[in-house]
């Protein structure tokens, strides 16, 4: 009987070892397709050119075809000869002839290939394969960060996105365009644009000046909006989103990691009624006509594509992951980041320089890949209040890293110039409300200043063109410290 159940016992332990076994599976690979590839290169050596975009040594599965592949590589960038000859001296002089096969095995290469003509097709057959085991190492990879259990949620997400993206990249190849074809579109979208009797290329500001100079906020560009405190940052960034998704109907997400919704939301709503938003919050509203307008206003914004998140923990992954979704879900035409420094860091630094660098970067990045234009809201420096001779912000004025100045493609400053003596300048400055936008750089044209009127009462900004002077905006009241802090 002891007998009997030990037998048994042999027997499931060996029928789940075979069973193991079975499961083992070999990676993608074809050591025949490697074989034929590499001899059509020793065969026909300029072939390597043809296919060098998208096979290098680390796609080939066998150890000693890719030592092969480099061999030839460093040959070709010498400009040596590429034959069974050359070849074998090269890997002998290195002590990696025997590695690969010896002298046999490099001729039997060049020997055994069906068809040196069709390189192409055995390169394509092994780079799938090379992609294919990319992918069963890229889910053991994910397997690995849904187990760590010191990835949050967002990284890890991330993390795994990284990984299948950095696939994909693997998969394009790049090629000459033709000018003549480039051609045909560039005439097609100028005719598309003058049809449109000078329709924006870009998405429109809501301010015509600053539109003319950059033609709209370009798809794909980090915008740096920078200024010293109380100066009136949120206060245009607000009007831009509130005009691009009013006026325009644009989707428009505002990250906020400095108000809450409701403050945002009040301030939106001042501006658009044009309404007293001080006298709006304290419920000290005097004309019935502002009830109307209030209404009116209500009814324009809640049409309106603003989506306000106000996380005040927000860092780049979560940025991504909640831009993403919203614009499966409803489209997204434009980001606003309120305001750069608030961002928490992915990795914890030393270095607040280290930290704002990776930031910037993750936005830029932010808007080439879902292909928007970022706002992302800055502060500048004090040494623009400690230079005393009244003097504009300079790039180098920008907080905390240089790298903001250089993934920005472009730069406006707000800058409100302290009184001087004068006339119309002292009347302007004496009420605090006349502000210079600065277009301090401008990555694709031209940069300048645009003369705005901030009107305290609103918490909004008014062009000041040439149908409109300064003194044409209406006379108010003495600002009080609660309005003045908007």
């Amino acid at each position: 009987m002891k007998l009997n159940l030990v037998l048994k016992s042999s027997n499931d332990m060996a029928t789940k070892q075979q069973s193991k076994i079975s499961k083992l599976r070999v990676p993608p690979q074809s050591l025949e397709a490697e074989q034929a590839l590499l001899g059509s290169m020793l065969i026909k050596p300029d072939s390597l050119f043809e296919i060098m975009e998208y096979v290098r040594p680390e796609v080939f599965y066998a150890t000693k075809h890719q030592i092969i592949m480099a061999a030839m590589i460093d040959l070709m960038s010498k400009n040596e000869p590429i034959d069974i000859l050359t070849l074998s001296t090269y890997l002998k002089d290195r002590d990696q002839l025997e590695s690969v096969g010896g002298d046999t095995y490099i001729t039997e290469l060049a020997t055994s290939v069906p068809s040196a003509s069709n390189v192409e097709h055995y390169a394509k057959l092994v780079f799938e394969k090379y992609i294919k085991r990319r992918l069963i190492s890229a889910a053991e990879q994910i397997s690995e960060i849904g187990f760590d259990s010191e990835y949050e949620v967002e990284q890890a997400l991330e993390k795994a996105e990284k990984e299948v993206f950095e696939i994909s990249q693997n998969m394009a190849t790049s090629d000459f365009a033709w000018i003549a074809d480039e051609l045909k579109e560039a005439y097609e979208r100028l005719e598309r644009l003058q049809e449109g009797e000078g329709k924006l290329r870009g998405i429109p500001t809501g301010f015509a000046s600053l539109d003319n100079k950059l033609s709209g906020f370009q798809r794909s560009d980090m915008i740096i909006l920078a200024a010293r405190p109380s100066v009136g940052k949120t206060s245009f960034a607000l009007d831009v989103a509130r005009k691009v998704a009013v006026d325009h109907g644009q989707s428009v997400a505002f990250f906020s990691l400095e108000m809450g919704k409701s403050q945002l939301i009040d301030r939106m709503l001042a501006a658009e009624a044009r309404v007293d938003a001080w006298r709006m919050r304290t419920g000290n509203l005097k004309a019935e006509t502002d009830f109307e307008s209030l209404r009116d206003a209500i009814g324009r914004l809640s049409e309106a594509k603003i989506y306000i998140d106000d996380n005040s923990y927000n860092n780049i992954l979560r940025m991504k992951s909640a831009a993403r979704k919203l614009k499966r879900k409803n489209g997204l035409d434009l980001i606003v980041v309120d305001y750069l420094q608030l961002m928490a860091p992915m990795t914890k630094s030393n270095s607040v320089v280290q930290e704002v660098t990776e930031i910037s970067r993750g936005l830029k990045q932010l808007a080439k890949e879902l292909d928007v234009p970022v706002i992302a809201l800055s502060q500048l420096s004090r040494n623009i209040e400690h230079r005393g001779d009244n003097s504009e912000p300079r790039l180098a004025d920008l907080r905390d890293s240089g790298s903001i100045e250089q993934d920005a493609d472009v730069v406006l400053f707000l800058h409100r110039p302290k009184e001087e003596d004068g006339g119309a300048a002292q009347d302007k400055q004496a009420r605090g409300s006349y502000t210079k936008l600065i277009i301090e750089k401008h990555r694709n044209g031209s940069t300048g200043a645009i003369e705005l009127h901030f009107d305290h009462e609103k918490t909004s900004f008014q062009e000041i063109d040439g149908a409109h002077s300064f003194s044409d905006f209406d006379q108010f009241d003495e600002v009080s410290e609660q309005a003045d802090e908007f």
